[in-house]
């Protein structure tokens, strides 16, 4: 069965009590498809749904209301998940799964060469989700085409389960020890607050230090503070633009500024996020949570990440594309689907000026905020 569109529902299957939604990868990968998990709860609201996940995404869902039931990270193998092999744990994984008695399984996990034979596995009743031609092909199975925002076509893929989309922005409901936390970790004062994220996963989707640093002087020149989050992969990142920022500047606005990068766990970042004003980053799991939890963002995206992960509305999210498709170091060309297949390492977005970004920031700043956190 092929897909008629996300606003289009097919008829929703029988008897539906227990739900798999296969999607690996990062904390943006699942928010991505996290209107289409709230589609499927509100149209088979007497099932459970688990998800099939990553350690972050257990992380994320540890603890949180929200429409997944229970989160449990996939085995290592090609295609599902990176990681120091498992001998016998795929198997031992399946075995688990399959003692559930899946009656539907969801795959939003990409055009299926990997995660179709794993749906298939899984045993349940039913099944859909997305086909590269090579693909083995599901119950109902949407034609995966590169072309598209994540968000729509996991929309559309639920929708082939009879499950209509109830909205397109991704939510993540906070708890009340979030909501009351966060406090301690932003510089002193009393000004609004810019948080910054430097970091992406690929080094080429990231937009140089020395300009992340000059929005911070400008910031901190005004009087607000700025509080640098991410993981300890950022740590040097964070550091390098702490110490640009400070450059010619007074004591006094020189401690206006802090890192945090590397040392909050997830439920700590959703805190500090919520007592912030703004969040400025490239296109990256803090990014896509801050939008989740209902803090305005600056986006910095490479054109091809912007096409397929961009946020979709414009009012509390602000977007600056970068539309380079070519290396600064060799100049071997790409496409919008694709970077350029070269070892080098260099920043794609180094056609986005700082001024701009800084106008969106402080436009963004201005505006009224509702209360915080969904």
């Amino acid at each position: 069965m092929d897909a008629a569109g996300p606003t289009v529902a097919a008829e929703r299957f029988r008897h539906i009590h227990e739900i798999a939604v296969v999607r690996g990868g990062g904390l943006g990968d699942l928010l991505l498809v996290e209107p289409a998990i709230r589609a499927l709860a509100a149209g088979y609201p007497q099932a459970r749904i688990r998800l099939l996940g990553s350690p972050v995404h257990a992380r994320l869902w540890a603890d949180r209301p929200g429409p997944v039931s229970a989160v449990d990270v996939l085995p290592v193998q090609r295609g599902l998940r990176e990681g120091p092999a498992d001998p016998g744990g795929y198997a031992d994984f399946l075995r688990r799964m399959t003692g559930i008695g899946f009656d539907l399984a969801v795959q939003l996990h990409g055009g299926g060469r990997y995660s179709n034979p794993f749906v298939l596995q899984l045993g349940a009743r039913h099944t859909v989700g997305m086909a590269t031609p090579e693909a083995p092909r599901l119950e109902r199975t949407l034609p995966y085409v590169v072309h598209q925002h994540e968000i729509h076509r996991s929309l559309e893929v639920v929708a082939l389960a009879g499950a209509a989309p109830a909205t397109c922005e991704p939510e993540v409901r906070v708890t009340a020890a979030e909501l009351a936390g966060g406090g301690g970790l932003l510089p002193p004062g009393s000004g609004p607050v810019l948080a910054m994220h430097a970091g992406a996963t690929d080094p080429r989707r990231r937009w140089p230090v020395a300009r992340f640093a000059e929005v911070a002087r400008h910031i901190l020149r005004a009087g607000w503070r700025v509080v640098l989050v991410g993981d300890a992969s950022d740590h040097a990142l964070a550091l390098a633009v702490l110490e640009g920022a400070r450059r010619g500047l007074s004591t006094r606005a020189r401690g206006r500024i802090v890192s945090t990068a590397g040392r909050l766990d997830l439920s700590e970042l959703v805190s500090l996020l919520l007592r912030s004003d703004v969040l400025l980053a490239n296109d990256s799991g803090p990014r896509h949570l801050a939008q989740a939890i209902g803090v305005p963002t600056v986006g910095l995206y490479w054109v091809g990440n912007f096409l397929t992960a961009g946020p979709l509305t414009r009012s509390r999210h602000r977007v600056r594309v970068a539309w380079a498709t070519r290396c600064a170091g060799c100049g071997l060309g790409g496409s919008t689907v694709r970077m350029p297949d070269c070892p080098h390492e260099g920043t794609l977005l180094g056609e986005i000026p700082v001024a701009p970004v800084l106008a969106d920031v402080r436009a963004l700043m201005a505006t009224t905020r509702p209360p915080r956190g969904r």
